[in-house]
């Protein structure tokens, strides 16, 4: 997977990306949208993750900004401002889904992609709602990336059923307790060897 073992900045071999499914998908899609001239909000729940995408971004010499909990209000704006110019070559914005409030409006950006899903449907919907704000001129395109046999999958199939979707989690489609049952704990660190997807099966 690496390239000769080559180390590249921040001292990461050469093709590290390749070792994460979904960070080898990323990068193939930020490669085939950056001559496009479109622009991607990127969001995460973990800083930790934010820092591989500074990192992919950094080796591929992608232009991009970067907003977590760290930075502090005052700056926000500026930030905002300067990745929303369309004179300027912007191209990733870095996003913690923790640090997404205060109304930010990234309509600089046409495509955004949620890289993990948090228990709290509310977290992504906010997120995912950035791109699409008074202003916005372009088509809007989201992604949302999922992990098979993880629990990522048990995650997002709680967020539908929070959300008032319990046919799509259900086979029977029988309402679900508000409460989680201890089976249904059990169930989600249960891995399921027999299928591609066990969200794909149950929203059939």
């Amino acid at each position: 997977l690496f390239d000769n073992g080559r180390i590249g900045r921040g001292g990461m071999a050469a093709g590290w990306e390749q070792c994460s499914g979904k960070m080898a998908v990323l990068a193939r899609l930020l490669a085939h949208l950056r001559p496009t001239g479109d622009r991607i909000v990127l969001v995460s729940n973990y800083t930790q993750t934010l820092d591989l995408f500074v990192q992919l971004c950094r080796e591929k010499n992608y232009p991009y900004v970067r907003l977590d909990g760290t930075l502090a209000v005052k700056k926000r704006m500026n930030l905002v401002n300067e990745f929303n110019d369309p004179n300027r070559d912007q191209f990733v914005f870095l996003l913690s889904s923790k640090a997404g409030g205060c109304g930010l409006n990234l309509v600089g950006a046409n495509r955004l992609i949620l890289f993990d899903p948090d228990w709290n449907p509310a977290t992504d919907k906010q997120a995912a709602a950035r791109v699409w704000r008074d202003g916005q001129k372009k088509n809007v395109f989201e992604y949302r990336f999922l992990a098979t046999g993880t629990i990522e999958e048990k995650v997002f199939q709680r967020q539908l059923s929070k959300e008032g979707l319990q046919g799509l989690v259900s086979k029977d489609g029988k309402a679900k307790s508000a409460t989680t049952s201890k089976d249904e704990l059990r169930k989600l660190f249960r891995y399921r060897g027999d299928c591609a997807s066990d969200t794909y099966d149950n929203c059939q």
